[in-house]
């Protein structure tokens, strides 16, 4: 007697590690790391406005956010704006942040090319300025809507490829090409990722830190669907946003048992969080893992005067320390409180320093992860059906309308 059934089970790290190897031959962001980036900074050097604004939303938009603002020191004298919202109020505050609309160069970017957020926006900015090959370059997938417009208007375009889905694509051109233009050294970036591409693949490091964590959160779903990201940086602000989509679109889905999966990202601020979010982690429900994420050297080196200050002179103990050594010690303390606890699942991932390497080792894992818990959960990592069909209707209101 022969039996086969597809139901739901967790496989062994073996079976899902083969599934990843196998997924590459479709899913192309595995790939981004080898690319050649000779192109884009060749395109960057020649790229003369002050300002650079990118319009897009989603995955568009949040991995370069998350890259520029975590290395906000580290770049050249261009500014990069981000038009991604149809909230009236906001896109024209944001419009009036650019100094002038004719010193700037517009990074349209839609995969798709239909994107609605984005062509309305487009739109727009077409009502303000005058809008043509000279200030405008269009990133999107080949043959799609947008290309065709770039192409009848000589556009510059920069493709992506069909197989790397929006919020797999930070390292790709939709990243690429704003960061290389405001001074961020790509290859850099993507060297980072390499590393973490080959030592997971060559079952090193990465494999078994990635593997181990996402085994245990399939494995406890069903008690700990909340992941909470703790971040004692505002440098990673950014990045938890960038996070919190791409686990959300990524994991909330149905199995193939037809069973909803629930793992719910939380991104956090330390040590702005320790006064209201935390509180939750350590009293509330246990329903959440905790990833904590250090940055080891700020390399800044501002401390905190020696003066006393009225009655408060009782806190001067705090006097002549780094404040980069002091949010850190408030991230210790803030682990210690949760590790006490016993029964809150918490990881630590501290980043060596605030440069271009290290965003993209911690970027590049957290793709990974996602990859890998998918197969766990034996679910479409790269579709959204749910936010499809949120399109779907928007698009039969507006044509009633």
């Amino acid at each position: 007697m022969k039996f086969n059934s597809n139901s739901y089970q967790i496989k062994s790290n073996e079976e899902v590690f083969e599934k990843i190897i196998d997924e590459q031959k479709e899913i192309g962001y595995y790939k981004l790391p080898y690319q050649d980036t000779t192109e884009i900074k060749q395109f960057a050097k020649k790229v003369k406005q002050k300002n650079i604004v990118i319009v897009g939303i989603g995955g568009s938009s949040l991995g370069t956010y998350a890259i520029s603002s975590f290395l906000q020191n580290r770049s050249n004298d261009k500014k990069l704006h981000f038009l991604e919202s149809t909230d009236p109020l906001d896109l024209k505050k944001r419009i009036s942040y650019i100094d002038d609309l004719n010193d700037v160069l517009f990074i349209v970017i839609s995969k798709s090319g239909t994107t609605i957020e984005t062509i309305s926006i487009f739109k727009y900015l077409h009502s303000l300025v005058s809008i043509n090959k000279k200030n405008c370059v269009c990133i999107t997938e080949f043959n799609s809507k947008l290309s065709s417009y770039a192409q009848l208007n000589e556009i510059k375009t920069f493709v992506v490829p069909n197989n790397v889905g929006g919020r797999f694509s930070v390292f790709s051109s939709v990243g690429l090409v704003p960061l290389s233009i405001i001074g961020v050294d790509i290859d850099s970036l993507l060297s980072g990722c390499k590393q973490v591409n080959r030592s997971f693949f060559d079952k090193k490091e990465y494999f078994s830190s990635i593997f181990d964590k996402a085994r245990f959160m399939v494995e406890n779903k069903n008690r700990f669907n909340v992941n909470v990201v703790f971040s004692y940086s505002s440098l990673l602000d950014g990045f938890n946003k960038w996070y919190i989509q791409l686990w959300g679109e990524s994991l909330g889905k149905i199995n193939i048992n037809g069973i909803n999966q629930s793992l719910t990202p939380i991104g956090l601020i330390g040590p702005v969080d320790q006064h209201s979010f935390l509180q939750l982690i350590v009293e509330g429900v246990r329903d959440k893992t905790v990833t904590f994420i250090k940055v080891k050297d700020f390399q800044e080196e501002t401390y905190i005067p020696n003066i006393s200050l009225l009655s408060l002179d009782e806190l001067d103990y705090v006097n002549n320390i780094k404040f980069k050594d002091l949010i850190n010690m408030q991230a210790d303390a803030t682990i210690k409180t949760v590790e006490n606890l016993k029964d809150v699942p918490i990881d630590l991932i501290t980043v060596d320093k605030v440069d271009e390497f290290n965003i993209g080792k911690l970027m590049y894992s957290y793709q990974l992860l996602t990859s890998v818990v998918g197969k766990f959960m034996q679910i479409d990592t790269y579709n959204q059906p749910g936010v499809e069909n949120g399109k779907i209707i928007l698009k039969e209101k507006l044509k009633k309308g």
